[in-house]
């Protein structure tokens, strides 16, 4: 059975967490924890194939460079083996994460019903009214949803803080240092690359915060009208199965057309939404691997920087870009499970509610 708040009522998101967190324990324990394990270690080996990959980059273009073919032969050789070694380990850890996201939801939406079944709640749930309406929608979409998200944001955060360091180090190095002539004066700014990787992140990322501010409320209301359209539809279904009075009937019909309108609106406000963060996605997508060029033109047209560090430089500022902006490039996917892990939090804070002898009275 679902894990119960006690005391007052949980904020839903952390009820929501007080129940799906009894997927590492008991029983299935040892899969989760397994699971998580493997994934960690494939994460780690991915970001040592990517930082490989980058020193190949280097090496390829610098034998572009001094036009030795031998070299570039055996550099084309080593690509093989890399891809190799990165497609097996990305069809790995698509294994890893589907199987921890398809029984961790097994067993939440598992208790879920229970819970809602159990006691009669699923009757007693109908007495009242608010935020917790419609909880066949919240068991099959929003549990999905609330399991489905967190292991891949959790996979791409951890991928995202290794890829940071280690390409940072890399763009440390390689860059060096460059002047920039202040008046009758130079200015050393040691390890620019890092600088303007940090400086360019920062805005892109404060950008998409911005923009998005207002994403988990446009789709957690999305979502309930979603549910709300579901229900009409099902109430009209009883509605004629069971040959209701011409009254009730009329009323199961009449309360389709504002539901679905609602739901084209609350579409419309996400459209909008989306709008806005793709600006900041699309526009740090195109100008993240030509910033990182040219930013590396001075060292080169002095002679300092190899073609091949050129590349290598521009990839390493993507992937540092790539890790630094972890939140642009997943700020909907993580309002999509907010929302959601609210709404079975929401869920299962009624559940609570039921049993208190105060509930039980008022629906009497």
């Amino acid at each position: 059975m679902v894990e119960r708040a006690g005391g007052a009522t949980a904020l839903p998101l952390r009820r929501f967490w007080q129940s799906a967190r009894g997927f590492w324990r008991g029983d299935t324990a040892l899969l989760a924890w397994s699971l998580i394990a493997a994934l960690a270690v494939t994460t780690v080996v991915q970001v040592v194939v990517q930082y490989r990959l980058n020193l190949w980059n280097r090496d390829f273009f610098n034998a572009l460079e001094f036009r030795n073919g031998r070299e570039i032969w055996h550099q084309s050789g080593l690509l093989l083996v890399f891809v190799a070694a990165a497609v097996v380990l990305g069809v790995f850890a698509v294994w890893g994460r589907m199987t921890f996201q398809r029984r961790w939801r097994q067993q939440l939406s598992a208790d879920l019903i229970a819970s809602w079944l159990g006691d009669e709640r699923h009757r007693r749930l109908d007495l009242w009214n608010g935020e917790h309406q419609n909880p066949e929608y919240r068991i099959a979409e929003d549990a999905r949803l609330a399991t489905d998200a967190p292991i891949d944001l959790v996979v791409g955060l951890l991928s995202s803080l290794l890829s940071g360091v280690t390409f940072v180090a890399v763009l440390w190095n390689v860059g060096g240092s460059i002047d920039i002539p202040l008046g009758d004066i130079d200015v050393t700014i040691p390890g620019y690359l890092v600088v303007a990787a940090v400086v360019y992140a920062t805005l892109t990322t404060g950008t998409m915060m911005l923009v998005g501010r207002n994403m988990v409320d446009v789709i957690e209301r999305k979502n309930q009208s979603e549910s709300a359209l579901k229900y009409a539809f099902s109430h009209l279904r009883e509605s004629t199965v069971s040959e209701a009075p011409p009254a009730e009937l009329r009323d199961a019909m009449a309360a389709v057309p504002p539901a679905l309108n609602d739901v084209i609106r609350q579409w419309k406000y996400l459209c909008g939404q989306h709008m806005r963060t793709t600006y900041v996605s699309q526009a740090n997508a195109l100008l993240a691997p030509v910033i990182g060029l040219i930013l590396c033109v001075p060292h080169y047209v002095q002679g300092t920087m190899l073609l091949g560090d050129v590349t290598q430089a521009a990839a390493a500022f993507v992937a540092v870009q790539g890790a630094f902006n972890w939140l642009v490039d997943n700020y909907p996917r993580l309002a999509e499970w907010l929302s959601s892990a609210n709404r079975v939090g929401t869920l299962l804070n009624a559940f609570d509610r039921i049993e208190t002898p105060e509930a039980t009275k008022s629906a009497e």
